[in-house]
This record gives structure tokens, sequence and C-alpha cells, in this order.
């Protein structure tokens, strides 16, 4: 059994045939077997999607012909992304049999590089969760840090790969769904910016927030998927055609004098004091690194959690509505056709996406829309303002992934409030557009894994991936 692989370390395995990529794949499925009851991470596996692609990639092994980035690298999709033939349930009942026609461009792309898809993760439902306890099919558990939750709403693809059963794994990020998972399961999970990577086949939570990213161990990980996933899609008409930095090969390239801001207001009331040490002492490192610390400001911070809400509520209110079991979703017959509606909705929809879809719809509603949305929408505007103008005085920003360590299960799934506050650092670059990753940033007591935060202008991403592979290296982990 070959553990703890890396992208590299795992291509090369298969292209000096110590291993073929069949038996790789086999390997890791015999881990899923033994410990997914364990961790209910994975929620469809994909064996025979997984063992064709092997088998190609084992095929231009034997030729001897050049082997792609990613050749039989075992990995991992979130079960909001569509692919083709395999179900994607969106961690919902209302899409328990849902199998998709296509896949997403993303799934197409890591294919065409080379990556074996070993199946679908679990989730929160349609991604709407910090904890990944909204899941129609359980929650995940943290495979680190054992009784706490993995984070959300990407939180199956964070376990996978902090428990091995995965390389690498694609997530998706709406309001801190990549970051804080790979915070809170000890592992690098990164976002681009808004339009680096396409939507195409990612079912839709709020589209003007979503983004698909990956998830890995290692930063340059990381940065090998990213640079695979990104760029221009047609299918996408949010996708940009700002060209695609060699992420990998950038990453060595030194920190000295590197601007870092760190916004005063990241560092305040009601943030865990074991967070708060492992912060400053991950600030130190990048101190220590040679680079220039500079206190900044973002006075809008205030105002981010309750403008996300609005806006990310209204967003999933809108892109909801087709499940009425006319057009997606299991139907329940009734008399009448709001009543079908009804009910169907109503059985199908777990009790936050109920929630979040009642939120939407009043704060879309008429005589509301000025008071909310659209007013959402200039606090917005105001938040990328701060971001901008902090980007005119340094070149990334610091701060925490998320205030509090891993929280137990149950802990806050009572408390809605509470568990939108856990979101409280990262929907600022969601809102904003940014690009931003989730470093390790050593333990509380030994246990809890801390993430360090960085930001970047848009599609500043090499410089993001550049300072966090620095960190890891400097032993960021390990603080």
């Amino acid at each position: 059994m070959i553990a703890n692989l890396s992208i590299t370390s795992a291509r090369d395995s298969i292209a000096t045939k110590k291993v073929s990529a069949r038996e790789l794949a086999a390997d890791y499925f015999k881990r899923i077997a033994a410990r997914n009851g364990e961790l209910n991470a994975y929620l469809t596996l994909s064996e025979e999607r997984a063992y064709k692609q092997a088998d190609r990639v084992d095929a231009l092994v034997a030729a001897g012909k050049s082997l792609p980035p990613m050749a039989g690298v075992p990995i991992a999709v979130k079960d909001v992304i569509s692919t083709r033939g395999v179900r994607t349930t969106c961690g919902s009942k209302i899409l328990s049999n849902y199998v998709p026609p296509y896949d997403a461009t993303v799934v197409t792309r890591l294919e065409a590089a080379g990556a074996v898809i070993l199946g679908k993760t679990n989730c929160d439902e349609f991604a709407m969760g910090s904890s990944n306890e909204n899941s129609a099919y359980g929650p995940v558990q943290n495979p680190v840090a054992p009784g706490c939750v993995p984070g959300g709403s990407s939180g199956g693809s964070a376990a996978v790969v902090a428990a091995d059963l995965a390389v690498a794994a694609l997530g998706t990020d709406t309001g801190g769904s990549i970051r804080q998972p790979g915070s809170f399961c000890g592992i690098s999970a990164m976002m681009g910016s808004y339009g680096r990577v396409s939507r195409y086949g990612l079912i839709a939570f709020a589209s003007s927030l979503d983004r698909i990213g990956p998830l890995a161990r290692h930063v340059a990980d990381v940065a090998t998927v990213l640079k695979i996933i990104a760029g221009r899609d047609p299918s996408d008409s949010t996708s940009t055609t700002v060209p695609v930095d060699d992420y990998p090969g950038m990453l060595g390239k030194p920190v000295q004098g590197l601007k870092v801001g760190v916004p005063k207001e990241y560092l305040g009331a009601g943030m865990d004091s074991g967070v708060r040490e492992k912060i400053k002492a991950g600030i130190d490192l990048l101190r220590k690194l040679g680079c220039e610390i500079r206190d900044i400001q973002l006075p809008h911070t205030d105002y981010a959690i309750a403008t996300y809400y609005i806006i990310a509520t209204a967003e999933a209110s809108s892109n909801l509505a087709r499940y009425d079991g006319v057009r997606f979703g299991p139907r329940v017959e009734s008399d009448s056709l709001i009543s079908m509606y009804r009910k169907t909705r109503g059985a199908g929809f777990g009790p936050e996406v109920k929630r979040r879809i009642v939120l939407g719809t009043y704060v879309l509603s008429a005589g509301y829309y000025d008071a909310y949305y659209l007013k959402g929408q200039k606090v917005r505007a105001l938040i990328a303002e701060d971001f901008r103008k902090a980007f005119q005085q340094v070149d990334v920003i610091a701060t925490p992934t998320s205030p509090v360590p891993p929280f137990k299960l149950g802990e806050r799934v009572n408390d809605p409030l509470q568990m939108y506050l856990a979101d409280i650092y990262t929907v600022t670059g969601s809102l904003a557009g940014l690009p931003g990753i989730s470093v390790p940033c050593g333990r509380i007591a030994g246990a809890l894994p801390v993430g360090l935060q960085i930001f970047g202008p848009a599609f500043g991403e090499a410089k993001v991936l550049q300072l966090a592979h620095a960190f890891e290296q400097a032993g960021g982990a390990s603080l």
C-alpha cells in the first residue's frame, strides 16, 4: 500500500512502473472500503469509470508515450459537480437518483490531464452549510479531529484528502466552503478569482459567488490542479480570458520583500484564543521569511455576513426554483399543482435549504427588494472597494481562515447564527471575487487544526500560491 502520495510522486510511480495506474486505483478503493463507513465522506464511487481511465494511462506507459501531468492520479469530486453517468445528488433527497448526461468542464479537463476520478464526495445539501451536517445522507466525520465537524460545505472533499482516500479533490466555495474545510481538516485548499475556473456543470447555489477549486495536502498539488482546471470556457460566459499563469513553475520564487497586509478587523473579538495564538505565530513566520508586515483596514468587514446571507439566499431562491417535481426531482403526487409543488419540495429539501429559500424569497419580495437585496449589493461594492484600496498598499493579505477551530458535531446545528458566523473571515473575499487559499498553521493543543488564509488581488493566484508554498516549506503546519 502506497501512502501519502503527491501528484508528482503518484505520476512518477506510474511512469517508472513501480505501480500501475489500475493497481493504484484499486489500492485507493480498498482504503475507501475500509474507512468510508466511519467517515461517510464518499457518497458514490465510480469504479468502472476509474478503471477505464487507469487502463488508458497504463496503455500510454506500455507504449512508451509521454504522460499527461496527472496521469493515473486518484482524485475525488464534490457531489455538486456534474459527472456523466455517475450519480450527482448535491447531498439532497430531491436529487437522490439524478445522473447527469454530461461532464462539468473541470471534470473533462482533469481527465484529459490523466486524472482518475474515484467518486463523489459528501457535502452540505446544495452546498449550503459550514459543517457538512446538512447533508441528507448524514454528516462527515473529521478524520484528523475525531468527533468534530470537517467544515462545510466541501467537508467530504477535505476529509478524503486528509484521510488519504484521494490525492486531491475538487470542492466548491460560495462563502468559504473550500477554505474552511481545508482549515478544519489541516490541508491546503484554494478558490481562484471569480471567473478563473469554469462553472459549467456546477449545480448552482449562488451564481455570482460560486467557484470550483482544489483541495490537497500540498500547496504544489493545489497549484497543479488549479492550472489544469483554470482558463476560458465558451460554455461559461462568466469565465475569463485572462491568461493562466504557470502556477507550479512559479512556486519557488522568493517572497522576501513581499508586502503582507494584516487587517485589524480580522483579529478582534469573537476569535478563539488558540486560533489567535497560531495566527500570530504564522504572521511572525512570514516576517522571518522576509515579508514586510503591514497593518491595514477593511472597514466594512462587520457587514459581510449580513450582506452575504442576503445575496446568497436571494440567488439560491432563484436557482432552486427548478426543483419542483416537474423539471427536476422525484414528484410527490397531489390533487393540485400547487399542492404537488409544496409536498415535493417539502419532502425533498432539508431544513437549512428551506431556511435559505425562505430568506431569499423574502429579500426579493415586493416592498423589500430595495431595503435588502439592493442595499446588499451596494455594501458588496463597498467591501470590494476596501480590498481594492488595500491592494494599493500591499501585495497579499493574511488572515485567519476561521475564528474557531473545528467544533464538535452537533454543537452548532440548532443555532444557525453561530453557524453562519463561522464564515466571517471567508465571505469577504467571496463577495469581492478575489482568490484565496487556506494553508495549515499549526494545531491547538496538538489536536485541532488552524488555517492561515491568504488573499490576493483579482487573478493574483500566482502570488497567493507562491507565499502559501513558502509558508508551508518553512514549517507553517508545525507551528
